[in-house]
């Protein structure tokens, strides 16, 4: 990741037409065409999640995960976790998702825990950040997903 690389973390009304268009864009490349999975990619989750993103010295869009409160904000669940396809294997989905577990203390302090559906072949990954597996393999939208959580450390 480069020392240029730009953090954000924005409510969807703070986030431009222009950032919402490359979110929209990236998010439906990955796991709509790339991962051949149709299912409805933009949701109402949007409309009240943290969008975070990553963007690179040419404000392009490089990384991006939602954040969406539940249950009264005592629980953050992240979500779309993406990072483009010319940015893998560089540390980014490590600072992305980092980052999202730095910033729910911050943006919902009333928070307990942090919950995830992850797709299988990301459950070491996510294990490494503390995440605990709660559920069985189960498809959704035809790819093997895991419900992951890890409790707030007080």
């Amino acid at each position: 990741m480069a020392d240029m690389d730009k953090i954000e973390v924005k409510q969807f009304s703070e986030v431009t037409t222009k950032e919402l268009f490359q979110i929209y864009k990236l998010r439906v490349a990955v796991f709509v065409v790339e991962q051949r999975c149709y299912y409805q990619e933009v949701d109402d989750d949007d409309l009240t999640a943290y969008h975070l993103m990553i963007t690179n010295a040419h404000h392009d869009l490089t990384a991006y995960a939602r954040i969406i409160p539940e249950e009264n904000a005592t629980v953050a669940r992240i979500g779309r976790v993406v990072v483009d396809p010319a940015n893998r294997g560089d540390g980014r989905g490590r600072k992305l998702v980092q980052e999202a577990l730095d910033q729910i203390p911050k943006l919902m302090p009333q928070t307990t825990k942090i919950v995830l559906a992850g797709q299988e072949y990301l459950n070491g990954f996510y294990k490494s950040f503390g995440f605990k597996n709660v559920s069985d393999v189960y498809l959704e939208d035809g790819i093997p997903h895991i419900d992951m959580e890890m409790p707030i450390k007080e």
